[in-house]
């Protein structure tokens, strides 16, 4: 499985702020947007990432993020020249796809929950995949901005509409979609919808009308944040804020992810400490990798960290991404 962030768009409902920077890389309590979607790819055992943004943004992103060598993953950087919808992502990436399954993130989405953890929920979904596409449902209180969608008596999903003014079910369709290596031949039958985009609803209908569309509904216990605006965006910020200060635990540490998922060793993750500010400069941050490494050495065995072991366990109350 490959995965892509699509991370394109003007960002116009955050603007001014992005007439500075783009949209991606605007803070999310203690670090850039970003590194939220990316981190859901790596905790499903995702390695090769596409990552999808303008002309003016990507080399931005680039030299925050680099090749990716430093975390284990590989990073793939493709140009949008100008937002033509979501489904957009599969043309663009289509050369990195090749022949293989792809899971789309969106980049301005943040996923925090269980499902995320371990090897079971989302890892097991992206290492099962074998044909068709994956979506999910989460349930909202008013789902008229999304993809909403319809089931029948017996639970099954029957329909998708996009931005219903009359919901047929409370189940939106968050921004995390995994599909066969035929969605790029979906996408290319596909005709612009009214706005002029190439729309996800149309694959994600497509795909359902074929018999080949999962629909796994997400639990109570899940959060799915959107940041295109700034309400949204400051909702989003404070959420993580409260997690991480009660918690003590990171949510979207890339560098602890790398560590924990082994794609990096103990001499590779040492060297990501190493790139932050130490003592006497406060980094808050550096302290935090620190804290996981001496937690890990703590271990039992030393074989993994003591945030993994306490996350794995089922009596755990504990979750970070």
């Amino acid at each position: 499985m490959k995965g892509i962030v699509l991370a394109g768009g003007h960002g116009t409902r955050l603007v001014p702020l992005t007439q500075v920077v783009c949209k991606q890389l605007l803070p999310v309590y203690d670090k850039p947007m970003i590194c939220y979607p990316l981190s859901i790819l790596m905790l499903g055992g995702i390695r090769q990432i596409c990552i999808i943004s303008t002309p003016r943004d990507l080399p931005i992103i680039r030299g925050f993020l680099g090749d990716g060598g430093s975390l284990g993953v590989e990073f793939t950087y493709v140009e949008q020249p100008r937002p033509e919808g979501i489904a957009q992502a599969f043309l663009l990436a289509e050369e990195f796809i090749g022949g293989d399954p792809v899971t789309l993130i969106l980049g301005d989405n943040v996923f925090y929950g269980d499902f995320f953890q371990g090897e079971d929920g989302f890892a097991r979904a992206v290492r099962d995949f074998e044909r068709g596409g994956l979506i999910f449902g989460y349930y909202l209180g008013d789902p008229r901005d999304f993809g909403v969608l319809e089931f029948d008596a017996a639970g099954l999903a029957v329909g998708i509409e996009e931005k219903p003014l009359e919901p047929k079910s409370n189940y939106a369709v968050p921004g995390l979609y995994a599909y066969d290596a035929g969605v790029v031949e979906v996408v290319r039958g596909l005709q612009p919808s009214a706005r002029g985009e190439l729309e996800i609803t149309d694959v994600n209908r497509t795909y359902l009308e074929r018999g080949d569309l999962r629909v796994d509904r997400l639990g109570r216990g899940i959060a799915w944040l959107d940041t295109g605006t700034p309400g949204s965006l400051q909702a989003a910020s404070s959420f993580v804020e409260a997690i991480e200060m009660r918690q003590g635990l990171k949510i979207a540490c890339l560098e602890e992810i790398a560590f924990d998922q082994g794609f990096v060793d103990r001499a590779g993750f040492e060297a990501l400490i190493a790139g932050f500010p130490s003592p006497p400069s406060e980094c808050d941050y550096r302290e935090y990798l620190e804290m996981v490494l001496a937690q890990k050495d703590a271990a039992p065995g030393g074989q993994r960290s003591a945030l993994t072991q306490d996350r794995a366990a089922a009596s755990s109350p504990r979750s970070r991404l």
